[in-house]
C-alpha cells in the first residue's frame, strides 16, 4: 500500500475503485479524490467461488486504508469470466435456428485453417454441434425483400426438439438480417411464446453486420457466455449492495470503454476482452501523462502475455481478435496474446526439448515458490532460482517466496536435461522471452511499424520481471515502468470513458447517389448512440466518432477510414480519405479505382471523470540501494536491490539491479541507466 498523506479533516471522502481479475490475482486501484491518495492491492483469486475475492479486497482496503464502502462513488470492474467460459468450453448448451439449406454455415466458416504452415492444425469444433442446428423455411433477399416468411409450424417442431434435448438457449440468424431484422425478431417472439424457459438472441440485435458467418458467430459467442456472465454480474451487484456500496457497477468492455452491469448481462460479447483492453487503456493514460507518444505494452499475468501498440497516446482498434479459438468481430482494442505468463509451466518433452507454456499453474496451486502445493517449475520459479525474486514478500504481504521449493521444482528439469540448476532456470527465462519476441515481431509486421521508435511499457505482475530483457532483444531503446505496474488494468477502469459502438451496413458504390444513404445512416447511428449514452446515465458532453469500412471494388476485405460528418455531403473528401488510408497501410492506392462503402460505424463516447494525481517534488541525486543480493547472470554476481517506495523524482541508478515493490519486481539487466520522473515512473535506457 502507499503511504497515507494527511487528509483535510473537514473533507468528505470520495472513493473511486477500479478492479480487474486475472488468472492468479484480482487487482484493485482505488483513488480517494479529496486527498489525491491512490491505494492499490492484489488478492488471490478464488476459482471455486468467483467474486469472493472482491469482498476480501474491499475488507482489506477498509482495514489498511480506511475505505468506507458507503463513500464509493465509482466502481468499475473488468472480468475474465466470459473469455474463460469460452476457453474452458463451459458455456451454455445452445441451439441455432437458421434458413433451411444453410445449416452448415458455422462449420464451413471461412474455410481457412488456423495455422496455414502447420500440417497438424485443425479447426476448432463449433460451439453448437450440427445436431442442434435447425433450418426452417424463411428467406429475405439482399435488398430486404421477403420472399418466404418464416414457417412457424416447422419452427414449433424445432422448438419441441430443442426442449427435448434440454438446451438452455437459442440463437436466431437468418440471411441478410443486417438489412432487416424483422424475420429474426418475429421468430424470437414465437420461441419466447412457445418456450419461455429458453433465452433467445438474434444476430441482428447482437451485431447487425454483413457476412452471415461473422454475424452468426458473434451472436453465438454472446449466447454461449450469457448464463455464466449474467449470473456473475448479478452476484457482483448483490455483493456490492451487501457492502453498502452506492455506486452503480460499471464494466470494462473489449473496446476499452465502459457500460453498466445491467447492459452487460445482455451484451455479454462486448466484455469478452475487458481485462486486456482495460490494461491498454490504463497504459495509454500513463503514456499521455508521461509525454510518451509511441508505446509497446507488455502485460504479463499468471497465464498469458498480451501486447498492444499505443500511438500518439491512443490505443489502436480492430476486429477479428481471437477469443480462445474463435474470432470476435465487434470493435476491440487490438491486443496480441501468447500463453506465456508468470505461472506458465516449464517441461521437457519426449524429444528432450525444454518448453514453456501454454499450461499454467494459475493461483491454485500456483508456482512452486508460492508454497501452495505447486510442484512443477514455472517462469516465476525460474526467476526465483536466478535470484530476481525472493528478497521480499509478494502481493502486498499475501505471499512469501519459498526459493527452496522453486529450486526443487526447477531441479527436476535440470536433472532431466543434464544441466545445472541456474543454467536451466536461465534457459526457461530465455525461452519465455524468445516466444514473446516472435509474437511481437508478428504484431509489428501487421501494423507496419518500426519498433525502434517505441518505448516498452511492462505491467501486470510479471511484465516488469521480463520486460527489460524483451526490450533488449527487440532492439528498443527505452523501457518505462509505471509506478504501480501490477494494477495498470485496474487503473484503466478508473480512467476509461463510456464507449458504445454501432454499425450499419451500407454496401454501395461510393457515388453521388450513395451520399444520401450515408447521411441517413449517420443520423440513425447518432440517435442510437445518444440514446445509449442516456441509458448509461451520462448527461455530459458526448463525442461521436464516425468511420466507414471501405475497399476498392473487387477486393475481399475492407479497411476502416475515419470520416467527418460534414464529409457526408462531399464525395471528394471521402475518396481522398480512403486513398490516403489505403496508401498508408499498403503503400499503394488507385485514385481511378471504383470504391465501395460496406459499413458505416459510429462510436459514442461519454468522457469519464478527470483524475488528478499530483506530481512528486523533484529531488534528484543518486538512488540509494537497500543492499546487494546474489543473482545469476550467466555466472553468480552481486547486484544492487532498490525499494520502489524510496525512489524519488529525479533519482538515477544503473543496472544490473532489482527493484522490489508490493505488486511486482522490476528486473533490470546490465548496460542500462534508470531515471525516475515526476510521476515516479522508472525510465530505463540502454547504453549505445
Amino acid at each position: 500500500m502507499d503511504a497515507t498523506p494527511q487528509r483535510d479533516k473537514g473533507a468528505t471522502a470520495d472513493w473511486k475503485i477500479g478492479v480487474d481479475i486475472g488468472g492468479t490475482f484480482m487487482d484493485f486501484c482505488a483513488l480517494e479524490t479529496t486527498s489525491g491518495r491512490v491505494a492499490s492491492l492484489k488478492v488471490l483469486t478464488t476459482p471455486d467461488d468467483p467474486g469472493a475475492e472482491l469482498l476480501t479486497g474491499l475488507q482489506l482496503l477498509a482495514e489498511r486504508e480506511g475505505l468506507d464502502p458507503t463513500t464509493v462513488s465509482r466502481f468499475v470492474h473488468g472480468t475474465t469470466v466470459g473469455i474463460n467460459t469460452i476457453i474452458q468450453r463451459k458455456g451454455a448448451d445452445l441451439a441455432l435456428i437458421t434458413n433451411a439449406g444453410f445449416e452448415d454455415v458455422i462449420e464451413l466458416a471461412r474455410l481457412r485453417m488456423p495455422d496455414m504452415y502447420s500440417l497438424f492444425c485443425h479447426r476448432p469444433d463449433p460451439l453448437i454441434p450440427r445436431d442442434r442446428i435447425f433450418g426452417i423455411p424463411a428467406r429475405l433477399r439482399a435488398d430486404g425483400t421477403e420472399t418466404t416468411a418464416p414457417d412457424l409450424t416447422t419452427l414449433a417442431e424445432a422448438v419441441a426438439r430443442i426442449r427435448a434435448q434440454g438446451l438452455q438457449g437459442v440463437i436466431v440468424s437468418f440471411l441478410h438480417s443486417w438489412r432487416d431484422g424483422a424475420q429474426e425478431a418475429a421468430v424470437k417472439a414465437e420461441i419466447e411464446r412457445l418456450a419461455p424457459d429458453l433465452f433467445v438472441f438474434t444476430s441482428a440485435e447482437v451485431w447487425p453486420v454483413i457476412r452471415e458467418y461473422e454475424r452468426t458467430s458473434t451472436a453465438i459467442l454472446n449466447g454461449y457466455v450469457h448464463p455464466r456472465v449474467s449470473g456473475y454480474l448479478e452476484a457482483l451487484e448483490a455483493r456490492l449492495a451487501g457492502q453498502g456500496v452506492p455506486a452503480r457497477a460499471m464494466l470494462t468492455k473489449s473496446n476499452g470503454g465502459l457500460m453498466n452491469a445491467a447492459e452487460g448481462r445482455r451484451d455479454c460479447v462486448s466484455m469478452l476482452l475487458s481485462g486486456t483492453a482495460s490494461g491498454v487503456i490504463g497504459a495509454a493514460w500513463l503514456a499521455r501523462q508521461a509525454g510518451e507518444t509511441k508505446i509497446l505494452t507488455l502485460d504479463i499475468g499468471g497465464t498469458s502475455a498480451d501486447f498492444a501498440l499505443i500511438v500518439d497516446g491512443q490505443a489502436q482498434y480492430g476486429t477479428g481478435e481471437l477469443i480462445g479459438e474463435f474470432p470476435l468481430y465487434i470493435p476491440s482494442v487490438s491486443v496480441s496474446s501468447i500463453g506465456i505468463g508468470g505461472g506458465s509451466i516449464a517441461s521437457v518433452d519426449a524429444q528432450g526439448v525444454l518448453r514453456v507454456g501454454p499450461e499454467s499453474a494459475g493461483s491454485n496451486p500456483g508456482p512452486a515458490c508460492y508454497g501452495r502445493g505447486g510442484t512443477r517449475a514455472t517462469v516465476t520459479d525460474a526467476m526465483a532460482v536466478c535470484g530476481w525474486l525472493g528478497h521480499t514478500a509478494m502481493a502486498y504481504g499475501q505471499l512469501s517466496m519459498d526459493v527452496d521449493l522453486a529450486r526443487q521444482a526447477v531441479g527436476v528439469l535440470a536433472e532431466q536435461l543434464g544441466r545445472g540448476l541456474e543454467e536451466t532456470a536461465q534457459a526457461i527465462l530465455d525461452i519465455a522471452v524468445s516466444e514473446m519476441f516472435v509474437e511481437v515481431e508478428k504484431l509489428a509486421s501487421r501494423a507496419g511499424v518500426d519498433l525502434r521508435e517505441f518505448t516498452l511499457m511492462p505491467f501486470g505482475g510479471g511484465g516488469p520481471m521480463l520486460g527489460a530483457f524483451l526490450a533488449r532483444e527487440l532492439g528498443l531503446a527505452k523501457v518505462m515502468a509505471p509506478r504501480r505496474p501490477g494494477v495498470v488494468s485496474a487503473l484503466g477502469g478508473l480512467v476509461a470513458d463510456l464507449r458504445g459502438d454501432f454499425i450499419r451496413t451500407i454496401y454501395a458504390d461510393l457515388d453521388d447517389a450513395a451520399l444520401s444513404s450515408l447521411r441517413q445512416g449517420f443520423e440513425a447511428l447518432a440517435e442510437e448512440g445518444a440514446a445509449w449514452l442516456r441509458v448509461q446515465g451520462h448527461a455530459g458532453a458526448a463525442e461521436l466518432k464516425l468511420s466507414a469500412d471501405m475497399r476498392y471494388a473487387g477486393q475481399s476485405f475492407e479497411i476502416e477510414v475515419e470520416l467527418q460528418p460534414d464529409w457526408l455531403s462531399d464525395r471528394a473528401e471521402i475518396e481522398r480519405a480512403f486513398h490516403e488510408t489505403h496508401r498508408r497501410i499498403y503503400d499503394f492506392d488507385d485514385p481511378a479505382g471504383r470504391i465501395e462503402v460496406v459499413n458505416l460505424r459510429l462510436s459514442a463516447i461519454g468522457a469519464g471523470p478527470a483524475l488528478d494525481m499530483p506530481e512528486a517534488e523533484e529531488t534528484g541525486g543518486r538512488a540509494q540501494a537497500l543492499r546487494q543480493v546474489p543473482i545469476y547472470l550467466g555466472s553468480p554476481q552481486e547486484i544492487a536491490l532498490y525499494d520502489r517506495t524510496s525512489l524519488t523524482s529525479g533519482a538515477r541508478f544503473e543496472g544490473p539491479a532489482v527493484v522490489v515493490q508490493e505488486d511486482t519486481t522490476f528486473a533490470i539487466p546490465a548496460g542500462t541507466e534508470a531515471q525516475i520522473d515526476r510521476h515516479l515512473n522508472i525510465h530505463l535506457s540502454f547504453a549505445e
